[in-house]
């Protein structure tokens, strides 16, 4: 599910590299999904998906075996996830692979991350082989700072606490291995990539890669609120979610931990590199 999502389609392409038939599943199938030519490339079967439609849910999962559950954070992903799990588990679908967030804990000060873990126990209820991914923060989720990077402003609640980023296509390598390897299914797994990178920091290095003076503005956890909904114009709900995570970064200081390597035998993915490939996109 989420094939044409940032970490679902890295999947997609690494499950495609390792030769493995996959099955993509998307609302708009007949729309191109990224970084596929064509829907006829060997081993891959693209099929519509809805997770608010349980016919066709039923009808995608058909003689699959594994199933690659990640979905958008939203106020209805709780529900949507649970009954997928559940339509996976009666269509006779053996593993699931899910993307849940750091602090899946049902305590949590994150919304999101108890709906995570809400899901987490229906998975363990059920029964289900399952791998849990808590992946940190997305790489590819930088470009969305473009338009302020442009005007020479980094935004942020989170003063000098560190923050570790994890560029999306580790994670869909580590997903697929997790697919295709028993020794890595079943498990549970923390991924960051090689260094956690404070927002002051990052601002330098876009500055670096702009050429151009890029200043943090660090505001109150309040301020980024209003300046989320009212500027940028987010749901209260994603406002509130961005303002939870930066504030939990700033409660537990982020550690980089060493997954990525040990289950891919290669380091994963710099900051440095990621901005450097993307650099035209935060120029003015």
């Amino acid at each position: 599910m989420g094939a044409t999502g940032a970490t679902g389609n890295a999947l997609l392409h690494s499950l495609l590299a390792r030769g493995v038939p996959v099955r993509a599943l998307t609302r708009t199938p007949h729309q191109p999904i990224p970084g596929v030519a064509g829907a006829h490339r060997p081993g891959l079967e693209v099929r519509y998906a809805d997770a608010a439609d349980p016919h066709s849910l039923r009808t995608a999962f058909e003689g699959a075996r594994q199933l690659f559950l990640a979905m958008a954070n939203g106020p209805a992903q709780v529900e949507l996830e649970t009954r997928a799990i559940d339509i996976a588990a009666d269509g006779g679908v053996e593993h699931i692979v899910k993307i849940s967030a750091p602090a899946a804990e049902p305590d949590s000060p994150v919304a999101v991350s108890r709906g995570h873990h809400a899901v987490e126990e229906h998975l363990r209820r059920v029964g289900m082989k399952h791998t849990i991914l808590y992946p940190y923060a997305f790489m590819q989720n930088l470009l969305r700072l473009a338009p302020a990077v442009a005007q020479g402003a980094l935004l942020g609640a989170m003063g000098e606490a560190p923050c570790n980023y994890v560029d999306c296509r580790d994670i869909g390598d580590v997903a697929a291995a997790a697919l295709t390897r028993p020794d890595i299914a079943g498990g549970t797994y923390t991924l960051t990539g090689p260094e956690a990178v404070s927002h002051p920091e990052l601002a330098r290095r876009l500055g670096m890669v702009t050429g151009h003076r890029i200043r943090y503005v660090n505001l109150t956890p309040g301020e980024l609120r209003d300046h989320l909904i009212h500027r940028a114009h987010m749901p209260d709900w994603l406002a509130d979610h961005v303002t939870e995570i930066q504030q939990l970064a700033v409660a537990r200081p982020e550690i980089p931990t060493g997954t990525v390597s040990r289950i891919l035998g290669r380091p994963p993915r710099t900051l440095d590199a990621f901005l450097h490939e993307h650099r035209d996109h935060f120029r003015r």
